[in-house]
């Protein structure tokens, strides 16, 4: 998830454009770059690290007589986040300039044409591909950019919002997408891009939302929209919005972390992306990675429930033995780590220092390491051997929602690769499971409303609470951990995880009339054993909000049925049920929901 602002108007537009990039940094924040038509050259400017460095280098230069310009602030997807991967990106003649939000996923293939043809490659990036693609349509179409985008456009795969700019036309821009945000702002005698639209709201209100595979050119004082296959054009209609910026930022969302809650269907897709084929699962970052015999799983606090989760399915899947270890335990003792082994180290941010020192622990015995993160360039995926990426976009929320989804996605995905390797998984279970995981943004686009406003009567009715108790079995015990820990690290209310069937060995001489019970009670084998344990908690009095499935016997006080889904996948819907109801607990009772007391985004010190 990248930032991106587009301007052509009567403003100096560079002073614009990095003013955008300010408003949109949330978005990325490993580089950052404008591109401009001045005295008839193409200009790139681009600086790794945050806008800063880009504002630093500005000061030197002339940039005011320009009236159209581009800027972009960089997640790093392909290539880490130094200067030659930032955007935008030029054609190797120096004519175009583009940015570029989401993955090409067959930018491997194009980059070995084009290489064959002569094209010289600058960066490590897919977009850099995408916008020498392009040149190479101008070629064969007369120099005519839309017939070119149109071309180019038409042999990618994957996922993209794009700006570009061209050397010939100063005062015109384009821009497409498929899958990634873009939307066009409206104005008088000026006209704006962005991907989100804090970009430009200080300038507008009039928005055009843009669809996917619609292709729009952009000048001063016109705006036109059209089928990206075919150019034929399409009516669009112009809406006035009434956020502020501090709204707009948060996707008219009240917080991010609810915003990035809503993002879950989204972060499932994008995960995705080129690693399902067919009924298969395709894993590039993997090939020639013998299965391991033995899995170490070393990771801390949300990514450790996720790490335990990722047990109980890759032990089930692939038949490989798992470990899950707390690093900052993992890192202390002498742990036994046979050869034939490998850590899988896991970490939202890449920067966590336990898990860091569990990997060079882990090395230094001999053992490969694999890390699973969401930052590409981050110390986790320096330092180890192989890396998969959940390409969760940045998570601005101290309290990891998102993030979370992602890597039980990506561990999903370990799973059924390493099953299927082996040949525990038979593919036709496989091939369904790939189906139903495909289909699961749908069904959470589909659950997630009423999902909240579940949420908000339960926390209205439990707001009172001091103590909380969550119980899940099997696969849904991490589950159940991570919902209490969302709880107190929000709320502050105090809440413990157990699996059910420890009950009886100690937690339940808790339990009273105001200690209420959070349990996971699902439609699977293991639903028999909770309902069980749900009567022992309803003979000491105690109050229980079940999640559960309709149809299923289950007398509680409070039963929120949740949408079914087979086997592992009913993860996906129990996690955004956690954390919303942790979310509205807090913010009812008006607690600081993306920064609680005490906490930091990224755990960097011992």
């Amino acid at each position: 998830m990248c930032g991106i602002i587009g301007y052509c108007g009567h403003r100096p537009a560079v002073p614009l454009v990095v003013e955008g990039l300010r408003r949109l940094e949330y978005r990325g924040y490993d580089s950052a770059g404008v591109s401009f038509v001045q005295s008839g050259a193409l200009h790139v400017l681009r600086a790794p690290g945050k806008l800063a460095g880009l504002e630093k280098k500005l000061e030197d230069e002339n940039v005011f007589s320009a009236t159209t310009g581009m800027g972009h602030t960089r997640w790093a997807t392909h290539g880490a986040p130094v200067e030659k991967n930032a955007h935008p990106h030029r054609d190797h003649e120096g004519k175009l300039a583009l940015i570029h939000n989401g993955i090409i996923e067959n930018y491997q293939e194009i980059k070995a044409e084009l290489c064959a043809e002569g094209c010289e490659f600058r960066s490590d990036t897919d977009s850099e591909v995408l916008v020498n693609l392009i040149a190479k349509g101008m070629k064969l179409h007369g120099g005519d950019v839309m017939q070119a985008l149109s071309w180019a456009l038409g042999r990618v795969e994957g996922a993209y919002a794009i700006v570009l700019m061209s050397m010939d036309h100063p005062g015109t821009l384009w821009a497409t997408r498929v899958a990634s945000p873009l939307v066009m702002g409206i104005g008088t005698g000026e006209n704006f891009f962005g991907s989100d639209i804090p970009a430009f709201l200080p300038y507008t209100r009039d928005v055009v939302f843009l669809e996917d595979g619609e292709l729009v050119r952009i000048t001063s004082g016109s705006w036109e929209v059209f089928n990206t296959a075919t150019l034929a054009p399409i009516a669009k209609e112009v809406q006035h919005i009434n956020w502020d910026v501090q709204a707009a930022e948060k996707g008219g969302h009240k917080h991010f972390m609810i915003k990035e809650i809503f993002e879950q269907p989204k972060v499932i897709r994008d995960c995705l992306l080129g690693r399902i084929d067919g009924g298969g699962v395709r894993l590039a970052e993997l090939d020639g990675v013998p299965v391991p015999e033995r899995l170490h799983i070393v990771a801390c606090g949300t990514s450790y429930h996720a790490g335990l989760w990722g047990m109980y399915l890759i032990e089930k899947l692939a038949g490989i033995p798992v470990q899950v270890e707390i690093a900052s335990e993992f890192r202390y003792r002498d742990p036994i780590l046979p050869k034939g082994g490998l850590v899988l180290a896991i970490s939202q941010s890449g920067e966590t220092m336990d898990t860091l020192a569990g990997i060079k622990l882990a090395k230094q015995r001999g053992l490969p390491v694999l890390g699973l993160c969401n930052v590409v360039g981050s110390s986790v995926s320096r330092e180890s051997d192989h890396v998969l990426y959940t390409q969760a976009g940045p998570e601005i929320s101290v309290a990891s929602t998102k993030a979370m989804c992602s890597q039980l996605t990506a561990l999903l995905l370990l799973a059924l690769y390493w099953g299927g390797k082996k040949g525990t998984l038979p593919a036709a279970d496989c091939a369904r499971m790939v189906t139903d995981l495909a289909a699961m943004p749908d069904v959470l686009d589909d659950a997630l409303p009423g999902l909240r406003r579940e949420a908000q009567k339960l926390a209205r009715h439990y707001a009172g609470a001091t103590s909380f108790l969550y119980l899940g079995r099997g696969m849904n015990f991490p589950l159940a951990l991570e919902g209490a820990l969302k709880l107190k690290e929000i709320s502050y209310i105090h809440a413990e995880g157990y699996a059910s069937g420890e009950m009886k060995h100690g937690p339940i001489a808790l339990i009273d009339p105001d200690f209420p019970t959070f349990a996971i009670a699902l439609d699977d084998e293991l639903f028999p054993k909770v309902k069980s344990n749900l009567v022992e908690v309803q003979a000491r009095a105690g109050e229980i909000i079940g999640l559960t499935n309709e149809g299923l016997d289950l007398a509680v006080e409070h039963r929120w049925n949740v949408p079914r889904a087979a086997g592992p996948l009913s993860a996906f819907v129990t996690l955004p049920a956690l954390q919303l109801f942790a979310y509205e607990m807090a913010d009812y009772l008006g607690k600081d929901v993306d920064q609680p007391r005490n906490l930091a985004k990224s755990v960097t010190v011992e």
